[in-house]
């Protein structure tokens, strides 16, 4: 009897010591986000790049989950409280980020220049929610956000901001101003590394310059470079930028930054030639925020995979998932010079939502994944009940539904500019409600597994950084 309580209270003890080392055994967090991937972009890019047989490099992390991505008010979010509820743990209504469950989404409006804009929240319209970046920030260690949208999208925007309208951009940039007006307190001496596009938030108004900028007048970027940032507009001034000083890069004078499969094209379209990709923005930040002993937070997000699947654009939308997958190789690969067995480092990769992306036919293994669907018995062209040919990869809505069908020409399919076909006809593209997929690798990462919520991954979060 006193060896059976002997070992139970042993088996009790290690249990405790062993909760205890894996709660907070992560000194560094890279939260990927690639907005928009769901499953059936993923298997898609697979295909494109490696094939049917191949692996991306997220295929290959040890950990895997399905998350659930609802909406307090709807079966499909947008970017806005999926990405909050990974960031703070709350449910919340889609065009809010990171505000309590009670807070209305107001109308977006205009400022004095046209442009669409929105106030902050009205005083009894919800409350802030903290989220991981400001917790890691207020426990002493560095943070950043980085992204291939502009830098106050609704994804990036949901580490470092709390605002009831995801349209409220202007205001969004003003949170980032250590002691500016509109500041967010909670990010006490200010996000040590920023990259994205969209400087026109950040500037000033200027007819036929800047005709988005800022209404009020102020230079965001001048306030931040009083407050001691560096300040870069290029990939080459990424690159020269020196440890030891809080970071901005802004690398597209308004809007996003170009598709990946653009920004490679030669001659390269755009700002494109002077844009980092975003494995080299996530290998430089993690050098920036690696210089605090303390460790640090990094989201890293592939946004336009989200807007070439609006635009039903499949190409463009692999081609960035491809880039967001080589973006997750080279950051375990950084992460591997100092801390080879990730002991201290935790690895997430997943995504806000689906879209409506499916796979028709029962096309031929081997078939390029954006050609015409072929058949696996002799390579003929699979037909509709017409005798057309169509595409393997398809979207349930968008713009581009022929009032009648004919045939696809291979070609056409294949090329850079092609939009797939669409079942319902919709301005844009919308989208899904399925569950997404996550990866997880490194320390912390046992409890990424079967099908959770995705506020349930923001607990695990503060769990590996023992918060």
């Amino acid at each position: 009897m006193k060896r059976t309580l002997l070992a139970t209270a042993l088996a009790l003890s290690f249990s405790a010591a062993h909760t205890a080392h894996a709660a907070g055994e992560a000194k560094n967090i890279i939260f990927f986000l690639g907005d928009g991937m769901g499953p059936s972009t993923v298997t898609a890019a697979r295909i494109f790049k490696y094939g049917e047989a191949g692996s991306l490099t997220m295929d290959t992390l040890g950990r895997t989950a399905r998350i659930k991505t609802y909406s307090q008010d709807a079966q499909t979010t947008d970017s806005a409280p999926s990405m909050a509820a990974y960031m703070t743990g709350v449910k919340m209504k889609n065009e809010v980020i990171s505000m309590s469950a009670d807070t209305v989404a107001t109308n977006p409006g205009r400022d004095a220049n046209g442009n669409l804009t929105v106030n902050n929240c009205a005083a009894n319209n919800g409350t802030a929610v903290p989220t991981i970046l400001e917790l890691a920030k207020a426990k002493g260690k560095a943070v950043g956000a980085i992204t291939t949208t502009e830098l106050t999208h609704a994804t990036p925007a949901a580490t470092y901001a709390h605002i009831c309208n995801r349209n409220a951009q202007y205001a969004i940039a003003a949170q980032l101003v250590p002691g500016g007006a509109g500041y967010n307190p909670a990010l006490g001496d200010g996000v040590d590394v920023l990259m994205g596009g969209g400087r026109n938030h950040f500037t000033p108004y200027a007819a036929g310059t800047n005709a988005g900028g800022r209404a009020d007048g102020r230079n965001l970027l001048t306030e931040l470079a009083a407050k001691g940032y560096t300040v870069a507009a290029s990939k080459a001034e990424m690159n020269a930028a020196a440890p030891g000083k809080k970071f901005i890069g802004l690398y597209s004078s308004k809007s996003h930054l170009e598709y990946e499969l653009d920004r490679a094209a030669t001659p390269p379209l755009g700002e494109g030639a002077n844009q980092p990709s975003l494995a080299e923005m996530t290998v430089k930040a993690m050098e920036l925020l690696g210089q605090n002993a303390n460790g640090y937070f990094l989201m890293v997000e592939g946004g336009r995979i989200d807007h070439a699947l609006h635009g039903t654009n499949a190409k463009r939308a692999l081609v960035d998932t491809i880039a967001f997958d080589d973006a997750v190789k080279a950051a375990l690969a950084k992460a591997r010079l100092t801390d080879p067995t990730l002991a201290n480092t935790l690895v997430v990769v997943t995504a806000d939502h689906d879209h409506t992306l499916a796979f028709n036919g029962y096309g031929k293994r081997g078939n390029p994944i954006l050609d015409i669907n072929r058949s696996y018995r002799d390579n003929s062209p699979n037909k509709d009940a017409d005798g057309n040919t169509y595409t393997t990869l398809v979207f349930g809505n968008g713009p581009n539904r022929p009032a009648v069908r004919t045939s696809v020409d291979s070609t056409a399919a294949m090329a850079d500019n092609y939009l797939q076909e669409t079942g319902v006809r919709l301005s844009s593209e919308t989208h899904g409600g399925g569950d997404v997929q996550l990866f997880a690798t490194g320390a912390g990462a046992k409890g990424f597994k079967g099908t959770l919520d995705n506020t349930r991954v923001f607990r695990l979060l503060k769990s590996a950084f023992g918060f």
